[in-house]
């Protein structure tokens, strides 16, 4: 998914290139796409806590205060503009040097289904990226489907799944694809109009409308993981109004889940393979071989014990079987030093308490608590089945996604158990809305970063042969990691200043110290839609 509420520094020291502001829209295309402006949202001191960390809270608050907020109305089904309209939430920070104004840059984090309500607030509160603010209004929104804009939450599948340890049987499993099916056939036929409108199509319009009522002629855009799908879109609809776009963590160009999760499974198994050469020049510290093939059929053996003899800690509130094992291989670099203690700790594990990190790692639920009522929404589940969905011409039967479920296990032994089963899109009611890309001149920079696995590096590739544009690559595994890191955080700047960029950026060096702290260890399973990873997180 990306949460950009992530550190970030480095202060460009100077913007020399001076771009011509393009002229206002016309002044029927601005009445056409009013922007409603009111006055901003308050919110608790218990939703700041929740949203921002103690160090940066002083300054989240001043931000918000240089914030306007504001809706537009567009049309539900731009076949029919006449007919049923939504509104969409958008916030506005201007640019700091209005003489050197270069336009408006949108923002989106990812999703389908994440909020960029906020977006302006975090840049302008983590540092180095919020030299953006400079010359360019941000702007933040929430797509349709989502937060402060039109939504509809569906109901999720009825009654608790029993506990189960080890992997899923075909009955079990056949039991899950029926209940999940089910649900999305009662969520589409719930109200068809507006669930088959959630589009990244008709996202990609409704931020044209933005850009209107803005009185722009031409829109700046910069998303992470599903937002660059956005931005694709958004350029293939409408090339003639792109300023300048920076795509980080590039999604796949030719949809469908079969493909995608194929893809991203198998970019999984290749990071893992290089964490266990890294585990394995670390045998001293986690005994657990040293070459690469003995670190492989260490963790192979501990995943079969796993599922063999699950473990009940009498401290943790889950019992752990050999999707732990999985899930911890399937971690990117930074948190490789954690996953390998985690994977120690596992092996030597022979008391009825919990070792200390993983203990660290699950946690206790209920220190968790109620989110604060007026805590913004980070991300809308049904807004992301449905993007997934309308989208995706796959819609396996069971006996087609059980073949790709166990060949899934079988080509990725060491992060294959991770990835649970699903019935993906199968019961969708509402018709498949595919896109087709084209190539066009307009500006565009997709980035690639060259060892992750929620968007392989393939897709930046595929995505160039498909749209244009320049490639810029980035030599981490971290999913969107460009704007937490200065080199790359320079090079954002200098493009959107400039329109120049190199070929590419360092990225997140491999941690050489002490493990990270525990909050960073997480299910691999970024899109909402995967029901088998409780610990739910967005695409980007």
């Amino acid at each position: 998914m990306t949460d950009m509420n992530r550190p970030v520094s480095l202060v460009m020291a100077s913007l020399t290139a001076v771009l011509v502001a393009a002229p206002p829209v016309a002044a029927a295309e601005r009445t056409s796409s009013a922007i409603t402006w009111q006055t901003c949202r308050t919110y608790s001191d218990e939703a700041l806590a929740a949203m921002v960390p103690p160090d940066r809270l002083e300054l989240f608050r001043q931000m918000l205060t240089r914030q306007e907020c504001g809706t537009v109305s567009v049309p539900l089904d731009y076949r029919r503009p006449q007919g049923r309209t939504i509104t969409v939430a958008l916030t506005r920070i201007k640019a700091a040097d209005r003489e050197h104004r270069l336009g408006s840059l949108a923002l989106n984090p990812g999703g389908p289904g994440g909020s960029g309500y906020l977006l302006p607030v975090q840049l302008l509160t983590e540092g180095g990226a919020a030299d953006l603010n400079d010359r360019y209004d941000l702007i933040g929104f929430d797509p349709r489907g989502v937060g402060y804009s039109t939504k509809r939450d569906c109901t999720p599948p009825a009654g608790e799944e029993p506990e189960t340890t080890g992997p899923i049987t075909e009955a079990a499993a056949r039991q899950r694809f029926a209940a999940e099916s089910q649900a999305l056939a009662d969520c589409g036929n719930a109200d068809p109009a507006f669930l088959g409108g959630l589009t990244t199509a008709n996202v990609a319009r409704d931020m044209d409308r933005i850009r209107a009522g803005l009185g722009d002629r031409k829109l700046g855009f910069l998303g992470v993981s599903w937002g660059t799908w956005l931005g694709v879109v958004y350029r293939d609809l409408f090339p003639e109004r792109v300023s300048r776009m920076f795509l980080d963590s590039v999604a796949i160009p030719d949809f469908d889940m079969v493909t995608f999760q194929d893809e991203r499974a198998a970019a999984g198994e290749r990071d893992a393979r290089r964490m266990t050469a890294w585990m394995a020049e670390r045998d001293d510290e986690y005994g657990l071989g040293g070459t690469a093939a003995q670190v492989t059929a260490t963790v192979v053996a501990l995943r079969d014990d796993y599922d063999a003899h699950p473990r009940r800690f009498t401290d943790l509130p889950i019992p752990l079987d050999g999707e732990f094992v999985a899930v911890a291989m399937a971690q990117d670099s930074q948190v490789w030093p954690l996953a390998a203690r985690v994977l120690k700790e596992l092996r030597e594990a022979t008391g009825t308490t919990a070792p200390p990190t993983v203990k660290e790692v699950i946690g206790d639920p209920s220190d968790s608590g109620e989110p604060p009522a007026d805590l913004p929404e980070r991300g809308n589940r049904t807004m992301n089945r449905a993007a997934f969905c309308n989208e995706d011409p796959s819609r396996l039967g069971f006996d087609d996604a059980w073949d790709e479920h166990l060949r899934l296990l079988a080509d990725n032994p060491l992060t294959g158990r991770a990835l649970g089963f699903s019935a993906g899109c199968a019961g969708w009611p509402l018709p498949v809305q595919p896109v087709t890309l084209h190539r066009t001149t307009a500006p565009v920079v997709l980035s690639g970063h060259r060892w992750e696995s929620p968007s392989p590096y393939e897709w930046t590739g595929q995505t160039r042969a498909a749209v244009g544009g320049k490639v810029y690559t980035v030599d981490d595994d971290v999913h969107g990691s460009v704007l937490s890191v200065p080199e790359c955080i320079a090079d954002v700047v200098g493009y959107f200043a400039t329109g120049a960029i190199d070929g590419g950026c360092p990225g997140k060096p491999v941690p050489t110290g002490d493990a990270p702290a525990a909050e960073t260890f997480t299910a691999p399973a970024p899109e909402i839609l995967d029901n088998t990873i409780r610990s739910i997180s967005l695409y980007g």
